[in-house]
C-alpha cells in the first residue's frame, strides 16, 4: 500500500507542509530584519548580522529538501525519513543550549507527529517490488 493513500500518510504530508511554512515564517523575516527577529525571539544578538541571515538561508534550503517528501512520500521515501531525522537533529543540537532551547522545541513540535505518522503509514507494508525482485534473483528471501 502506498504511503500517500493512507490517512496517516496524507496527514504526514500536511504536517511536513506546515513545518515548511513555519520554517519560512521564521527564516524570511530573519533574512530581512535579523535584529528585530532576534529581539522578538529573545535570542542574543549576533555580529556580523550575516550569521543570522545565513542561518535563515540555511533554514530555507533545508525546507526545500523537505518538499519532495511532502509531495510524494512514496517516491521520495528517503526524503521522508530524512525529514524526520533532520527534525530530530535540530532537537538534539539545540537541547544543550538553554538560550537556544526554544529552537529545539520548535523542531520537536514537528518531529513527534511526523515520526508517528510516517511510522504508522509505513508499518505492515509489504516489501517493495525491487526488494522482492532482488530476492528472487539472488535466492535470498526478502525479510
Amino acid at each position: 500500500m502506498a504511503i500517500a493513500t493512507t490517512s496517516a500518510g496524507r496527514w504526514f504530508c500536511r504536517v511536513v507542509w506546515l513545518g515548511i511554512a513555519a520554517n519560512l515564517a521564521m527564516a524570511l523575516p530573519t533574512i530581512a530584519a535579523p535584529d528585530q527577529m532576534l529581539a522578538l525571539s529573545r535570542l542574543p544578538t549576533v555580529t556580523p548580522h550575516l550569521w543570522a541571515r545565513f542561518a535563515g538561508l540555511l533554514l530555507i534550503l533545508l525546507s526545500v529538501f523537505y518538499a519532495p517528501a511532502a509531495i510524494d512520500p512514496d517516491r521520495y521515501r528517503a526524503n521522508a525519513w530524512l525529514a524526520v531525522v533532520s527534525r530530530l537533529a535540530g532537537v538534539v543540537f539545540f537541547a544543550g543550549e538553554p538560550v537556544y532551547r526554544m529552537l529545539g522545541l520548535f523542531d520537536l513540535v514537528f518531529l513527534v507527529p511526523e515520526a508517528v505518522l510516517l511510522f504508522i503509514a509505513t508499518r505492515g507494508e509489504p516489501p517493495s517490488p525491487r526488494t522482492t525482485a532482488a530476492a528472487e534473483t539472488t535466492g535470498v528471501p526478502a525479510s
